[in-house]
């Protein structure tokens, strides 16, 4: 089995889910009392979101390269950024090491044409829906992303951070986050990913008024794969 190596703590709510995830993959995969190799790093939050609000991305770039060089150096065989907003630096990061960073992204668009999905409401924060990263490398790999109108993208960006990442989960919000799905499906949307990796704690994919792809869970899945020596084709490419 090899060592999965996490940069966690953006938020440390998610952060618990992945944990759990990926230990209950492996238990049910191998059996019995098994659970996986990981490594965790998770970093002060609060730092985070400082850099992310004050436009410092290079600044913040170099905090998860430190980190992504010290869980390589400790023996992980992979490296997962659990957040999807910082896959705005995700190229930055890989570049400082020599194991692979299985791209959420890449995972979720790979989850999405399997099942034969390609107009995908974005449900995430603001930076991931507006910054283009995120809708760009989606569309190079034949999704057509649809994010929600300006006044949307602020109810969920602040439902994000004001909430759930602060372990605070509010029927009134679920609402209105099924609200937004429902006005998406109207004007096209075939599906919606959960592109904050906190909406699963607010949100069932199984129970919207469109399919859902949880990016958490799928993320996970992906780790767990590569651990287990099924690895995936993004994770091939970028141990190419």
């Amino acid at each position: 089995m090899r060592m999965i190596g996490l940069i966690g703590g953006m938020s440390f709510e998610s952060s618990a889910v992945y944990y759990r995830l990926v230990n209950e993959a492996v238990r049910a995969r191998l059996g019995g009392l098994s659970s996986a190799e990981v490594l965790l790093h998770s970093v002060n939050f609060e730092e985070i979101v400082s850099l992310q609000k004050a436009g410092r991305w290079d600044d913040a770039a170099r905090r998860l390269g430190d980190v992504a060089e010290g869980l390589e150096r400790a023996g992980s065989a992979c490296v997962l950024i659990c957040t999807n907003t910082m896959h705005l630096v995700a190229d930055e990061v890989q570049a400082r090491i020599g194991v692979p960073l299985i791209h959420i992204i890449d995972e979720t668009a790979a989850a999405l044409k399997a099942a034969g999905r390609s107009r995908p409401l974005l449900l995430a924060t603001r930076y991931t829906m507006e910054h283009g990263f995120y809708c760009d490398r989606m569309k190079k790999l034949g999704i057509d992303v649809m994010v929600p109108d300006t006044e949307d993208r602020g109810v969920t960006h602040d439902i994000i951070f004001s909430e759930l990442c602060a372990g605070s989960i509010r029927n009134a919000s679920r609402e209105k986050m099924i609200a937004i799905i429902e006005k998406a499906k109207t004007a096209g949307a075939d599906s919606v990913i959960l592109g904050c990796t906190e909406i699963c704690l607010l949100l069932d994919p199984e129970n919207l008024p469109l399919p859902g792809f949880d990016s958490t869970a799928i993320h996970a899945g992906a780790a767990v794969n590569f651990a287990l020596g099924h690895r995936t084709e993004t994770a091939e490419k970028d141990a190419a």
